[in-house]
This record gives C-alpha cells, structure tokens and sequence, in this order.
C-alpha cells in the first residue's frame, strides 16, 4: 500500500554543521531570512514572521532581472530549535488562499555532527507536487539548503 502523503511530497534532508538553535533562528529571524532564503541570484526584499499559529508570514523574492515573487502564508505550528510548520492555504489569519499549493513542514533534529535538517513541502495534490518538481524544488532548495548551512555556521 502506497502512503498517499509520499505522493504529493517533496523532500530534502541535509546533515548541516551547525546547532539546531541557529538553524531556527535563520528561519525564524527576517534579516537572516534575507541572507539565504532564496537561491542565488536571486535575492529576498522583504520578510516578515509572525510566529504563532495563525501568525503570518510573507516573503518576497527578487529576480536578477527586477521580477519580484511575493508569497503569503501562516503558520500552523511552531516549536523553537525543532518545528516550524507553514502553508499557503491561508494569507493571514485564516483568510483563505485563492489557490493553495502547499504546507512546508520543516524539522531539526540532533545529529552527530550537527543537525539533520529535513524541509518537507507537502502539496494539496500529485499535480501540485509534480510541477513544484519541474520548477526545480530540488535544485532550488538544495542550493538555499547550502546557503542556510553556510549562514548557521557563521551564527
């Protein structure tokens, strides 16, 4: 029997050499959210954290030519150093997304050597997952993966 989740998820592990501590704080803190949350070249313009359940969140990411991608969420659970699980099914304060794509549920866990680092973006349908997929999520978020791993480090 197929887990229907593992059909609509994509997932990235890393063992990053840094205290689950620093990893929260880079997800958590806007001006280090800034530093490495989007993939080279393009860069984060604006971040906001607002970290409740309920409490929203907004990025927007800039492309080298100008392009601005602004994304609204909440979150849905937050448990400092270990969780911090966010959607896009609502833009602020349970007002519903017109078109809901995902919830990410990221994880740090103690590891010998620093922290496994697990971001899981878990998507409304197998459609969903398969053109997050084509838009490279695995190369996108590998390359931020590396750019929080190298900011945690210096924390």
């Amino acid at each position: 029997m197929t887990d229907s989740t593992t059909e609509r998820d994509l997932v990235l592990t890393r063992l990053i050499a840094a205290p689950r501590a620093a990893l929260y704080r880079a997800w958590t803190e806007p001006e280090l959210l800034k530093r490495w949350f989007a993939p080279k070249p393009y860069s984060v313009t604006e971040a906001e954290t607002d970290l409740r359940p309920g409490g929203a969140s907004r990025i927007v990411m800039r492309g080298p030519d100008g392009s601005e991608f602004p994304s609204a969420g909440v979150y849905l659970e937050i448990v400092e150093n270990a969780r911090i699980v966010f959607t896009d099914a609502y833009l602020r304060a349970w007002e519903p997304s017109p078109k809901p794509f995902f919830t990410g549920i990221i994880t740090f866990e103690d590891a010998e050597g620093g922290t496994r680092y697990t971001a899981r973006a878990r998507h409304w349908s197998a459609q969903d997952r398969a053109a997050h997929e084509a838009m490279g999520f695995h190369e996108g978020w590998g390359r931020c993966a590396d750019q929080l791993a190298e900011l945690a480090a210096s924390l």
